[in-house]
This record gives C-alpha cells, sequence and structure tokens, in this order.
C-alpha cells in the first residue's frame, strides 16, 4: 500500500534562532558551548529540534519551544522532561541530561542517540523489528514504573470521543459526506455506540508511550530500536501502544493493522471486544480532529490525522 498521510513534519526553528539566553542555558547544562548544530527532520513541534556538539566534542540532542510559538507544545515538552527523568534505565530511551525553562522558552537537553528512523513506506524487515521491540516495551512497563502517570481512561477522555461530538454538534462545518466520508456519515450513532465502552477497555497497569509513530523511533546499527518523546504517558492495557501505532504505519505505507495484530503477542493476548471499542475511539478521534482548524504553527497535522483516521477506521469496517 503507498504511503496516504503526508510527512510528519511541522515548522522547526533553527538553534541559531534561538535566543542568547537559550545558548547559554544549554552551555551551561553541557558544560561547554555548542559549535555546531544539525536540525534533524520528522515531529510535529513547531520548536527546535537540533543535534548539538560541544567545543569538548560531547553531543546532545535539543528541543526548545516558545509559548509565544505554541502554547501546546510548551506543555508537552515541560510534560516530556518529567516523564523522561522518571524512566527506568533499562527502557529504550533518550536520558535527559538537563532543562531550562523561564516561564517563555522551554528547553530540554537529551542524551544524542545514534540511529535513524525507519524508512517510509515501511519495509517488513524494520517493521518485524519495531513490532519485536513494542513487545518488550510493554513487557519493560509493565507494572508500570511511573505511578504518577495518568489513567488512559482519563488521559484521553477529551479524545476518544470523537463521534460523540459529531453527534452532538448541531450543524458542524466539516461534517458533510465528502468530509466525513459516506459510511461515517451513515454510521455516526453505531460508531458512538460502539467507543462508548472504550475507557473500561483501554484499563490496566502497564506504562503506555501513547504516541509511537515512525518519526518517533531510532533504528541504531547495533539492532536496538529507541523511543523518543515521552510527553504522552498513559497507564492502560499493555496493548494499547500497539493498537495506536498501527493506524499510522498502515497510513504510512505499512501491511494490513488487523493482521499485524492479530499475530502480535499482544494482540492476541488481548480481549476482542476490547479492542473494537478502543479502535473505535481512536477512529473517532483522527476524524473529529482533522476537521478542526489545524493549531498554531503545525499547519500539516490535520491531513495527517485524516490519513490515520481513515486507516482506522477501515481497520474497524473489517472487525466489524
Amino acid at each position: 500500500m503507498p504511503p496516504t498521510a503526508p510527512p510528519a513534519a511541522g515548522v522547526r526553528t533553527p538553534w541559531e534562532d534561538l535566543p542568547s539566553h537559550v545558548h547559554a542555558a544549554v552551555a551551561g547544562i553541557l558544560g561547554a558551548p555548542v559549535v555546531h548544530a544539525t536540525t534533524q527532520p520528522g515531529g510535529f513541534s513547531p520548536g527546535t529540534a537540533a543535534r548539538l556538539r560541544t567545543s569538548r566534542g560531547h553531543r546532545a540532542f535539543v528541543k526548545a519551544v516558545s509559548a509565544q510559538v505554541n502554547a501546546a507544545s510548551q506543555v508537552f515538552h515541560r510534560r516530556e522532561a518529567r516523564h523522561t527523568a522518571a524512566l527506568p534505565s533499562a527502557v529504550p530511551a533518550p536520558r535527559l541530561l538537563g532543562s531550562h525553562d523561564d516561564g517563555i522558552w522551554t528547553v530540554l537537553v537529551l542524551e544524542d542517540i545514534e540511529g535513524r528512523q525507519p524508512r517510509i513506506p515501511w519495509r517488513r524487515p524494520e517493521l518485524t523489528r519495531v513490532l519485536g521491540a513494542v513487545t518488550d516495551l510493554a513487557h519493560a512497563l509493565t507494572p508500570s514504573p511511573v505511578p504518577d502517570a495518568p489513567l488512559a481512561a482519563d488521559a484521553l477522555a477529551d479524545q476518544f470521543d470523537g463521534w460523540q461530538r459529531l453527534l452532538a454538534e448541531p450543524a458542524p462545518a466539516g461534517l458533510t459526506p465528502d468530509a466525513l466520508g459516506p459510511w461515517s456519515m451513515a454510521h455516526l450513532p453505531r460508531l458512538a455506540e460502539l467507543a462508548a465502552p472504550w475507557p473500561d477497555a483501554v484499563a490496566g497497569d502497564t506504562l503506555a508511550h501513547g504516541d509511537l509513530r515512525a518519526d518517533n523511533m531510532l533504528l541504531t546499527d547495533d539492532d536496538r530500536v529507541v523511543f523518543v518523546d515521552w510527553p504522552h504517558i498513559v497507564r492502560g492495557a499493555p496493548w494499547l501502544d500497539l493498537l495506536l501505532m498501527l493506524p499510522c504505519v498502515r497510513a504510512q505505507g505499512g501491511p494490513d493493522p488487523e493482521e499485524l495484530f492479530a499475530a502480535h503477542p499482544l494482540g492476541r493476548a488481548a480481549d476482542p471486544d476490547a479492542v473494537t471499542a478502543a479502535l473505535a475511539g481512536l477512529a473517532g478521534y483522527f476524524v473529529h480532529r482533522s476537521l478542526q482548524p489545524p493549531p498554531p504553527g503545525i499547519p500539516t497535522v490535520r491531513a495527517f490525522q485524516r490519513a490515520q483516521g481513515e486507516a482506522a477506521l477501515e481497520w474497524l469496517r473489517k472487525r466489524l
């Protein structure tokens, strides 16, 4: 299947454009000034994402965003700093080296992982490697090593209610057969009913990354998979990360998600009705969000969500 999703890319702020006091704060964390920076592609944050090298030859990865550019991204950066610092050392994630927050700029300085993102469209050997790493990740994060991480039912409550929101809007601006799709338009009440039990369906004590996509993974030369960007962690079912990931895999040229889920150890152990309810909620989230105006500084995210919504709906219809 060819990719239907556009590249997962926002509008980056180059390292050189950051204020001098941010440069100084990063130098203070690293113990030397930065002499080289390379902006990294992938991801929707409108802030800075760059690999750094200092005058002493040390390497690091920096993420920085201003509330003036996108207030939500600043909230996510603050969450990521807390979550990354709390992860056990055995979890395949970059270590947090330090952070800076002056109320306007929020900056994370992380371990720089020597690796690359999976190729898009997905290649089978790389996808097989990632799916195995997702299994290992779920085992390493059960029970949740971050006991105060939010429950999935709470954290996703204002996201997985997309079908209900579309039903409740008296005259939603984007709600036409062309925008929503004729099948979804005709089955809105049924879709809302299918999604209704999702909070109980996703219950569990596994810490989920919550946003596994190709641009949030690095493949290393020693055959590891390192998962980056941890602002969206939740506690839920062991199979939750797998379910959240597969519509994106499909939208980026990967295989049928139902076949992948059914063949995966985490998928085989899951309750089928719970999976269907969670998938219905996920599809509603993507479809509803794709009809909204783009958030500040992230013009590409709605088309990306639309492609994932179409993939999730295709998967849901197959399960039904």
